[in-house]
């Protein structure tokens, strides 16, 4: 019989697939569903450190204090009006959830400063979260400010969040960090017990008619798993944390794949708001399929086994891959 159990944070999840955080989560009849094709743990939609100030009516304070803030972390707050839920809806939506479900209910907060706004780590842990996943969501665009001063305000957000809570506290990390092994370990460090990669930045495009910028919502491709999939393939067995890969799962395959580079979980949401609950299935039938043709007994039997620790080329991972793959590349005729 294959086992398709996994642990994460600490939870005993029947399979590695997980519904991450995404509007789906927003229905209990939407995440009901999900849980009667299969998905193992749902991740709530974030709550954002934005709305929370917003909604609190301390913004005008806090802007002008700026304390328990760094630099550029108060130059983007959007209008409220941008979030459709109130942190007391959120939380009571949470509730709701954890009652309705069976599955692990993980909750989201989105923030990138220390201050008053991080009890709500606290408050999502009274609601009944079973896990807490904080996302350092966060784009530098001052000049002045340096790559050591917004590592180590999300080190301190993340030991202050950790010093709040009890239950498992995982952190999702964007790619553009310039020693990630280095940062990665000192999250942990600072109290994470585990590390989803990466979150995907939402790029503006331009409006040539009416010369404005639009926003629009781009879904992933199961190409875009190559970048979390390294990573994690080369942090695994050097940082001590629970990984998740998110980006790119679409298939049996890619779940596969993050496996084998040492995740714990698989993480979908751009399948799942395509295709509903309906893409769950042939994602675990084939994984169960694949893992009984090739004489896999359990998800556990393959975890990191093609990590960058356990592979016969580890550096494939690193520049020598570079130099190879424009090596194999032949001029058309």
């Amino acid at each position: 019989m294959t086992n398709l159990s996994t642990t994460y944070l600490g939870l005993n999840l029947k399979n590695p697939l997980v519904a991450s955080a995404s509007p789906i989560s927003k229905k209990l009849d939407k995440a009901q569903r999900l849980e009667e094709a299969g998905i193992a743990a749902i991740v709530m939609y974030s709550l954002f450190e934005e709305q929370i100030i917003h909604e609190s009516l301390e913004l005008d304070h806090y802007l002008t204090r700026g304390t328990d803030s760094f630099a550029e972390a108060l130059t983007y707050l959007p209008d409220s009006g941008m979030y459709s839920l109130s942190p007391e809806k959120y939380l009571g939506h949470l509730a709701s959830l954890k009652k309705g479900l069976n599955i692990p209910v993980i909750g989201s907060l989105n923030g990138v400063s220390k201050g008053g706004w991080t009890r709500y780590a606290r408050h999502i842990e009274e609601a009944g979260a079973d896990a807490l996943e904080l996302n350092l969501y966060y784009l530098p665009t001052d000049p002045d400010l340096t790559s050591q001063e917004v590592e180590a305000a999300q080190i301190d957000l993340v030991a202050e969040v950790r010093a709040s809570i009890r239950i498992p506290l995982a952190v999702k990390l964007s790619p553009f960090v310039t020693s990630l092994p280095n940062f990665a370990r000192r999250l942990v460090e600072a109290g994470a017990n585990g590390l989803v990669l990466f979150n995907r930045f939402y790029q503006p495009d331009f409006d040539l008619d009416e010369l404005d910028i639009v926003h629009n919502l781009d879904l992933s491709t199961s190409s875009e798993i190559r970048l979390p999939l390294r990573w994690i393939s080369i942090l695994h067995g050097k940082v001590d944390a629970d990984f998740a890969l998110t980006s790119g799962v679409h298939s049996a395959a890619d779940v596969l794949k993050a496996m084998m580079a040492g995740a714990k979980v698989a993480m979908t949401a751009s399948t799942l708001l395509h295709h509903g609950e309906q893409a769950v299935a042939p994602i675990l039938n084939g994984l169960e399929t694949w893992m009984q043709e090739h004489e896999y007994e359990s998800i556990q039997q393959m975890q990191g086994s093609m990590s960058q620790k356990n592979v016969r080329e580890p550096a494939a991972f690193e520049r020598a891959n570079y130099m190879k793959v424009l090596g194999s590349w032949r001029d058309l005729p």
